[in-house]
């Protein structure tokens, strides 16, 4: 298949014009110029095929020539809620790799036992806008603010949630991949580097989550996130 690239360009049908960072890695790094054809999303689902009309070192003016619904692979929402790592190279490695995989929303928890309590959003937002383009998607991931635990098992809209921890229950916890519906939107939590108290668990179960496993091995926090992500994919895939 011809490589092709997709510029993000959140007001396209509005301006006409990507953005200045985006004109400037199609001008200056692409060398295109007016004639050429592109493809850039709004990040919303829809792909626009555009061509270029004037084309500078600081600006790229297109033309549009056509509009399409980009059509997702996976049947419905895929939501992730985690507590940030201390490091936060991993919370970025995560959230590159979630978005290439297929995500609908992202929040990040701040609970009993988390470490870090700052998470520089714009940057994760570029993360995710670069992580959408590479993985040739339409839809970048909704991006929550921290968000305290209990706030967002208070508010949760989610009809099917589950939660991931490490405590042993009376009864085997139930392996995401076989409780995970494929036709409903589905959140799961993941906790910090020492997990989610044992009152927090209490809490998001008497709010309906489901406490679930993630297979045998203890998992980092950024890849259990992963883990869980793949599997959401697996249980969602939109079948032939």
């Amino acid at each position: 298949m011809k490589e092709y690239h997709i510029f993000y360009a959140p007001d396209v049908e509005r301006t006409s014009c990507l953005p200045d960072d985006e004109a400037a890695h199609a001008v200056r790094v692409l060398r295109m110029q007016a004639g050429d054809e592109l493809l850039c999303t709004d990040g919303r689902g829809h792909l626009f095929h555009c061509t270029i009309d004037l084309a500078t070192k600081h600006s790229c003016h297109l033309s549009l020539d056509g509009k399409e619904d980009w059509q997702r692979t996976w049947q419905s929402d895929i939501c992730l809620a985690v507590a940030p790592t201390k490091n936060l190279d991993r919370m970025e490695w995560l959230a590159e790799k979630a978005t290439e995989i297929g995500l609908d929303r992202l929040t990040f928890l701040r609970t009993a036992n988390s470490e870090r309590t700052v998470v520089k959003a714009e940057r994760i937002d570029r993360i995710l806008v670069s992580a959408m383009k590479q993985s040739h998607k339409a839809l970048k991931p909704q991006l929550d603010a921290l968000t305290a635990f209990r706030d967002l098992i208070a508010q949760t809209d989610c009809p099917q949630r589950f939660i991931a921890h490490c405590y042993a229950t009376a009864q085997p916890k139930p392996h995401l991949l076989d409780v995970c519906r494929p036709d409903v939107p589905t959140q799961v939590l993941i906790g910090p580097e020492g997990d989610f108290t044992p009152d927090e668990v209490e809490a998001a179960l008497a709010a309906g989550y489901q406490a679930v496993s993630l297979g045998e091995s203890r998992l980092r926090t950024e890849t259990a996130a992963l883990a869980a992500v793949h599997i959401m994919q697996l249980t969602k895939r939109c079948l032939p």
